[in-house]
């Protein structure tokens, strides 16, 4: 039988992509992960990465032990769910969202999980079609996304919606062309261009020409971080509401009163069929509440 630890150090080193953060991960030295992987290597009999200096690629091999490795700890965590009795304040749940939707929430689950030694929560920051994937291969109890899905395995309930935010300095004057905005530059982010599609485009139709088109003033990859340089001066940006209450010094910021506003969705995923735990009923509840104060 294949060795379960050699498995999961394995699939670790194929989600980091990288040996150095796959043994940080694992609290191990990177010899160590060196070596679970030759010792997996010559039990499986062929190679389970092809290396190309410092990085590498995993072989058709590896694709199949990596999905092993995943399936192996979805299975796991389903029995300790099995096992363990159906109370909000004890076993593990497991939830995707935005990270600016994380940003609100985990703090109630940190307090949830005080109130409850027994209870894990697990919450990841994630784009959409990863809390999709993630949903549909029950690695995850619940998700949030900003649409339905439409899948035939999904169960989707609408929330509410938030508002699709354009953020200023404290002190900017709300931009009467596209040009006012060129002036300050853009604090770009992973979904910036996609939400200057939809309110700068609405708002500015006649001097809007894409997203491509915006002057980049700086980027940002942090969700917690990505107001910052509007609070300092230094640019817009474009975000969800939950984006500035997340942010510690949202007083710093303003939001700008377009004449065309737009609306993102908030909806709840889960897999259809599946009844729903109680941990996961808990923090539906709290999903609605933070929903609530959005809107």
């Amino acid at each position: 039988m294949l060795n379960a630890t050699w498995i999961e150090t394995f699939t670790v080193l194929a989600e980091e992509g990288h040996f150095t953060r796959a043994a940080q991960r694992l609290n191990m030295t990177q010899p160590g992960v060196s070596q679970h992987l030759r010792k997996l290597e010559r039990q499986v009999g062929q190679p389970l990465i092809a290396q190309d200096g410092k990085s590498f690629t995993l072989t058709a091999a590896g694709e199949a032990l990596r999905d092993l490795g995943l399936s192996r700890r979805v299975q796991e965590r389903h029995l300790q769910d099995a096992l363990t009795r159906d109370d909000p304040e004890k076993g593990t749940l497991s939830i995707a969202c935005s990270g600016s939707f994380a940003m609100l929430y985990y703090p109630r689950a940190i307090a949830m999980m005080r109130a409850a030694p027994g209870l894990n929560i697990h919450v990841e920051a994630a784009p959409q079609r990863r809390v999709l994937a993630g949903i549909l291969e029950g690695e995850f109890d619940l998700g949030l996304m900003g649409r339905d899905p439409g899948h035939p395995r999904i169960e989707a309930v609408h929330l509410g919606r938030e508002e699709l935010c354009l953020l200023l300095p404290q002190h900017a004057e709300t931009p009467r062309s596209l040009k006012d905005l060129e002036t300050l530059g853009l604090v770009s982010h992973p979904d910036a261009g996609g939400y200057a599609d939809d309110l700068l485009a609405k708002n500015f139709p006649e001097d809007y020409a894409g997203a491509d088109r915006l002057k980049v003033r700086t980027t940002v990859n942090q969700i917690g971080q990505i107001p910052a340089p509007v609070a300092e001066g230094v640019g817009y940006t474009l975000l969800p509401r939950s984006g500035l209450a997340a942010f510690t010094e949202a007083d710093r910021v303003r939001v700008a009163q377009l004449s065309v506003q737009r609306h993102l969705d908030l909806w709840a995923i889960s897999r259809r069929g599946r009844v729903p735990s109680a941990r996961a009923k808990a923090a539906m509840a709290v999903f609605r509440e933070i929903a609530k104060d959005l809107a």
